[in-house]
């Protein structure tokens, strides 16, 4: 028997085309973050048909990237859609400012962990979102224990929970292999918390609530922390204010590229008029020119920089030139996509 045989034979039996040869096998599409520096350190986006794990502390800014990354897909591709579990509150003035179209996500409020994972689960299945969301994980609760004393024993419960969410999930995600299904792009919010009883010589040792079998399951993790203060200065007042931050990433696990890369943005959360910024604005110009110098793209000559033909005298010559024109954003961007070892993106608006 060959193997074309063989593959048809147990077709037959499964009663589904189930068994291919690999290069039968569509690659899907990624899904631009918003930002171009983890897009490329991703390898060109958010792995489609995967599930993503973004962690962090308190205001490192979790939810703004996802947000971020929604309004980004959603101006590249008008039918885009979310289905968007809130156990924390879901702020609809922020995520309006940061570029979303709130028609297009649908909400579920919830904190009972079985209602929140069940609905994950059965949107997934429905094939009729391009974005599925968990905002955030610790902020659940399981049914038994809401009904349980405050001094009744519930550890584990949750963990539980989630590594049965990760196997059905596993199923209600499959695909078809020739790429004919809609693909989606799944996300938890997740926080780092000390490991109790742990030890390390670098410190308290760092985990994440919902047990150790998640960790497999999730395609690639992030890392997101908060760097420093963007200020402004105002009149009126003797400090600089505060109208920004730098967040920072780490992909600590990615399956589809070279994991443990970092790289950073500047996060505006409210407007800075003297610095031609609105609030949820990403720096984004400011992320081209300096991916676009730590991967090569762009020719380095003392004071001079080099690009497809151009050059420009100092890194502000530079800036000023990407700001005035569009399609040499759109090269540099290609270009750094392609640097980072991933050709097959959506072309992300900059």
């Amino acid at each position: 028997m060959s193997t074309a045989d063989f593959a048809k034979a147990l077709n037959k039996k499964l009663k589904a085309d189930l068994v291919l040869t690999a290069d039968q096998i569509v690659i899907p599409r990624r899904y631009t973050t918003g930002s171009v520096g983890l897009d490329a350190i991703l390898g060109g986006g958010l792995p489609g048909n995967q599930w993503t794990e973004i962690i962090g502390k308190a205001s490192a800014g979790k939810t703004a990237t996802v947000l971020k990354m929604v309004a980004a897909n959603q101006k590249e591709d008008p039918d885009f859609t979310t289905f968007w579990v809130a156990a924390e509150h879901f702020d609809t003035d922020q995520a309006k400012a940061l570029g979303v179209d709130l028609s297009r996500v649908t909400v579920l409020r919830t904190q009972v962990m079985e209602v929140a994972l069940e609905s994950l689960v059965d949107a997934l299945a429905s094939k009729e979102f391009d974005c599925i969301v968990l905002d955030s994980y610790p902020a659940l609760s399981p049914d038994e224990e809401v009904k349980k004393a405050m001094d009744e024993f519930t550890t584990a419960m949750g963990a539980r929970l989630m590594n049965k969410f990760t196997r059905k999930a596993g199923v209600a995600g499959v695909r078809k292999a020739d790429g004919s299904e809609r693909p989606f792009v799944g996300i938890i919010i997740n926080q780092w918390r000390d490991q109790i009883g742990g030890f390390s010589p670098m410190g308290v040792p760092q985990t994440t609530p919902g047990g150790k079998g998640k960790d497999y399951f999730y395609y690639c993790r992030i890392d997101i922390t908060k760097g420093e203060w963007l200020t402004e200065k105002r009149p009126g007042l003797a400090l600089p204010f505060k109208v920004g931050q730098v967040i920072r990433f780490n992909t600590v696990k990615n399956k589809s590229a070279t994991p443990q890369q970092k790289t950073s943005v500047d996060f505006y959360f409210c407007g800075a008029p003297s610095l031609g910024f609105k609030r949820g604005d990403y720096d984004t110009l400011k992320e081209l020119t300096d991916m676009a110098i730590s991967l090569g793209v762009i020719e380095r000559a003392g004071a001079y920089y080099r690009f497809a033909g151009q050059q420009w005298q100092g890194k502000e010559g530079l800036t000023e030139a990407l700001r005035a024109d569009t399609l040499l954003q759109m090269s540099m961007y290609r270009a750094i996509m392609e640097s980072s070892g991933e050709e097959s993106f959506q072309t992300m608006e900059v």
